[in-house]
């Protein structure tokens, strides 16, 4: 009888088991250079200024049979602004913009995600909500995120690919420092693979 009943016992959490999905950690590849943070500012009204963080990393949880369960938390070193202008660099770093030297970093940590349905290549698009802090000060964001794809790399990896985009405004974020008329919001591009832990 004992048996038996051990035997059910585990008929039923191997059946249990069967039916979750678990997600796969994922490391942001930094090391290889798939991974951008890239942003663009209005200037004078005519145009617009465009930038990127050279130095950044993070982690993330996927499972494309349940995605609205994933999770990522990115890191990004402020002082690695770069706009294609030295002085412009240096300006955006002091204590009135970034403030680098007092908030040496910025991060993102997802706490939820919206799926929103398939774009026109029928690519998998969500909202992930999340917390954005950035020179000292924590505020909601929206990402709005593709998966853009999952699989074999040639050097023996699994990889899974994403991009977003999200826009914030300075002053939301301590921002004290005047720009052009219309430099308030900031729009952000982000793409980057993750490859998957062993």
């Amino acid at each position: 009888m004992l048996k038996k009943t051990f035997a059910a016992l585990t008929m039923g959490f191997t059946l249990l088991t069967a039916g979750q999905v678990m997600a796969a950690d994922y490391v942001i590849d930094k090391e290889g250079q798939h991974a951008f943070i890239d942003f663009r500012v209005k200037h004078l009204e005519y145009s617009f200024i465009t930038g990127t963080f050279r130095d950044l990393d993070g982690t993330f949880s996927f499972d494309a049979a349940k995605p609205e369960d994933s999770k990522i938390d990115v890191n990004v070193r402020t002082a690695s602004l770069f706009t294609n202008h030295t002085e412009r660099d240096k300006h955006l770093r002091e204590k009135e913009y970034l403030n680098v030297d007092k908030f040496p970093d910025a991060r993102f940590v997802s706490t939820g995600v919206k799926l929103t349905g398939n774009n026109a290549e029928g690519k998998l698009t969500a909202d992930v909500t999340g917390d954005l802090t950035l020179s000292g000060v924590t505020k909601p964001i929206v990402v709005k995120s593709t998966f853009l794809g999952e699989g074999d790399d040639p050097w023996g990896g699994y990889r899974a690919g994403f991009e977003g985009t999200a826009s914030i405004l300075r002053e939301d974020f301590g921002q004290t420092g005047k720009l052009s008329p219309g430099s308030s919001r900031i729009d952000l591009y982000i793409t980057f693979e993750g490859i998957r832990a062993k």
